[in-house]
């Protein structure tokens, strides 16, 4: 799989250049997504790294791509100005290796080219618009530490803005998994629910509820088609806001906390009950649960939807939740782990 040059981040103007040893200690990775902008900086440590810095934002990057093709001007300038805030903070900490990734928006929109221009030239960020195969290595790359052990295939998969990506994996050759199949489906939170979701009242929401998963289904069908048969146990890994969103549900959390959810092992049943009382409640309703809130309510259950369709084509009792992925997967390719 072809994998571009790594671009080393632009040094701070004015600032003194260090040593070679010490400008290689701070590693950044930027994932531009259909929904989020998400930024890590970090130094190695030991087998792993140590985070030192790190930025979300929800810009909407997608938003209102399936219906024109292309890139909003609204949705291009939020997420300029979240890029600006990335790459203050790249000069900052005096980062000097550094890889920018963009995802399915971009991949889709007629004016994603022009956009990435645009981005290098006010920002100085370089952003390497990927294959959606490459986004699915990344991803098993930067969780797959936390699938639980066994012998059989596990299934890792992403929910995305703009697309989900289904990986097969074999974990039993060595520290590294070996991906035995993969998916990329063009259907995420963003897409979906601009597609196909809405709907007044309890009744109308259910109906758009199942015609998410009935679409989901549909671009899952070939890969399901694929997938082993008689697993015994089969394990399951998500990484993307949803899954972290429910687990934060799941736990009932009053804030958003990574360390408890991070690793988190739910399962699959309650998960199940959480999206199916979502998909009933309203938008104002959703948006009353802490760790939901505003930024994710009209979102949120497209997400599930398509979880509940990955638990149709992988019946794991236990779900494992990652809010790690794709940015951790970057470092670790800069910091030299093998490709999975």
């Amino acid at each position: 799989m072809p994998y571009r040059q790594d671009v080393p981040a632009r040094p701070a103007p004015g600032r003194p250049q260090r040593g070679r040893w010490s400008d290689m200690q701070a590693f950044a990775a930027l994932d531009l997504g259909t929904n989020n902008c998400r930024l890590l900086i970090a130094r190695p440590q030991g087998d792993g790294f140590a985070v030192i810095d790190a930025f979300s934002r929800i810009v909407r990057l997608g938003e209102g791509l399936a219906a024109t093709g292309r890139l909003s001007d609204a949705a291009i300038e939020r997420t300029i100005a979240a890029l600006r805030v990335c790459s203050d903070k790249l000069k900052r900490r005096n980062v000097t290796l550094a890889r920018s990734v963009a995802t399915e928006a971009c991949r889709r929109a007629a004016n994603g080219p022009d956009f990435i221009a645009r981005a290098l030239a006010e920002t100085g960020i370089h952003l390497d618009i990927i294959s959606a195969e490459e986004e699915a290595r990344l991803a098993v790359l930067g969780c797959h530490a936390l699938i639980e052990p066994g012998d059989d295939p596990a299934l890792i998969f992403d929910i995305g803005g703009g697309s989900t990506e289904l990986v097969l994996i074999d974990t039993t050759r060595g520290a590294m998994p070996r991906v035995l199949d993969w998916h990329s489906a063009p259907w995420g939170v963003v897409s979906l629910t601009e597609h196909a979701g809405g709907g007044e009242g309890e009744a109308g929401r259910l109906a758009a509820y199942e015609r998410m998963r009935r679409i989901v289904a549909d671009s899952f069908a070939d890969f399901a088609a694929r997938l082993p048969r008689g697993i015994a146990r089969p394990r399951l890994l998500g990484t993307s806001g949803t899954v972290t969103t429910l687990g934060s549900v799941h736990l009932g959390l009053s804030h958003y906390d990574r360390a408890q959810v991070d690793g988190l092992i739910v399962p699959s049943a309650a998960m199940r009950r959480i999206s199916e009382d979502l998909s009933r409640k309203s938008v104002r309703e959703r948006a009353q649960l802490a760790c939901i809130g505003s930024e994710r309510a009209d979102l949120v259950v497209a997400g599930c939807a398509i979880l509940e369709t990955i638990l149709d084509l992988w019946p794991a009792e236990r779900l494992g939740i990652a809010d790690r992925g794709i940015r951790e997967g970057i470092l670790r390719r800069l910091m030299g782990s093998p490709r999975p």
